[in-house]
């Protein structure tokens, strides 16, 4: 018995420190406390910076604190997103930790804010609307997801660009 005790020490501690480990890995790819949430969101220590990028066929639009693109969602309303499920596993959602607020770069002139989804996480508007990534998004200046799902690139001026053709590909 007295050689049984210290081995489940041994386990115990090996399991706690797995758990910890998949906890602030987790936290720190965005998918902890928001759920369904891909390589482009963001949960960090500190608030987000929202920064700019231009293309030559959508104008000004905003990034993340990652450089990737962000988009708004044609059918969400202020502080009210539609996504869900499957959506937030493809347009994972821009979120900060309770009690943040993100931080306009250079050149970001509308307001940003925050609203708490229902699942609890709290997401990053722009002019009210609710922000996202596109999960095929891989690096900065990449707008594959333009027109996908009644999703377009946020743009600086707050009016969406227009749907590509593909806008009717993916139901989300």
């Amino acid at each position: 018995m007295s050689n049984l005790l210290p081995r489940i020490s041994r386990l115990a501690g090996i399991a706690l420190i797995g758990i910890l480990a998949a906890a602030c890995g987790a936290y720190g790819s965005g998918a902890g406390a928001g759920g369904t949430q891909g390589q482009g969101a963001s949960v960090a220590a500190g608030p987000p910076t929202i920064g700019i990028a231009t293309s030559a066929t959508l104008g000004a639009y905003l990034t993340g604190p990652n450089g990737l693109a962000l988009y708004v969602k044609t059918t969400d309303t202020a502080n009210t997103s539609t996504c869900t499920g499957d959506c937030l596993t493809n347009w994972p959602a821009l979120t900060v930790a309770a009690g943040q607020t993100p931080v306009a770069g250079t050149g970001v002139t509308g307001a940003l804010g925050t609203f708490t989804r229902p699942e609890g996480s709290t997401q990053v508007t722009y002019n009210g609307l609710p922000l996202y990534y596109w999960v095929s998004d891989t690096k900065a200046g990449d707008t594959t997801g333009q027109g996908i799902g009644g999703f377009v690139v946020a743009s600086v001026s707050g009016t969406p660009a227009a749907p590509s053709p593909s806008a009717g590909k993916y139901n989300y």
